[in-house]
């Protein structure tokens, strides 16, 4: 069986992307269980270009399949910040809680509704070289407090008005249907069973 790798060390990412593969017929395996400790600065100004150059990496040091993403956060009122800078919005060293406060802070003189949206690139290389990628888009809006234990980043911020209630509060189930990240890889399933099929 051909075998993917996940090039994250994300526990949160790692979660929610192993239940969306599980009916993909592919051998699934993480950076831990290959013994691979590798650290790929996300120098791209894109989703795209920092998912396309973890899955390369990743890819030449393991010569395998592999699967990176990179997401954010889209704020309207902030012209689309945090973005790429997500992760890195309460400074390097920052915690979840550190970047969701500091969104509050930022946002607290926004009327509601104050509207985002998550959106993910799924990148897949293979070791040939060949690099795909596929988009997933989660549209919501941003609330002043913090709603949720199930999920993790800015999850208990982002609350969706059609579900009533934030991204957070969502069962893993409903989230695993609706997420962003859910839909890049709903988009990325298809290839991943060709290159699958094709392998056998």
């Amino acid at each position: 069986m051909l075998r993917l790798l996940l090039a994250t060390n994300n526990p949160g990412k790692l979660h929610e992307l192993m239940p969306l593969l599980g009916d993909v017929p592919l051998h699934i395996v993480t950076p831990n269980t290959l013994g691979l400790h590798l650290e790929v600065e996300e120098t791209g100004t894109t989703y795209a270009e920092n998912a396309r150059l973890k899955a390369a990496a990743f890819a030449r040091a393991s010569g395998l399949l592999t699967l990176a993403d990179d997401s954010g956060l889209e704020v309207d009122a902030l012209n689309g910040a945090p973005g790429v800078y997500s992760a890195r919005y309460a400074g390097a060293e920052a915690s979840d809680a550190d970047r969701r406060a500091k969104l509050i802070q930022v946002l607290r003189q926004v009327p509601a509704p104050r509207r985002a949206r998550f959106r993910c690139i799924i990148a897949i290389a293979q070791p040939s070289g060949a690099i795909d990628c596929f988009e997933g888009i989660c549209a919501g809006e941003i609330i002043l407090e913090e709603r949720g234990a199930n999920g993790f980043g800015y999850d208990p911020v982002f609350y969706l008005p059609e579900q009533g209630c934030t991204m957070a509060e969502l069962p893993s189930a409903v989230k695993n249907q609706i997420s962003h990240r859910a839909r890049a890889v709903q988009a990325a399933r298809l290839f991943l069973h060709r290159l699958a099929t094709n392998h056998c």
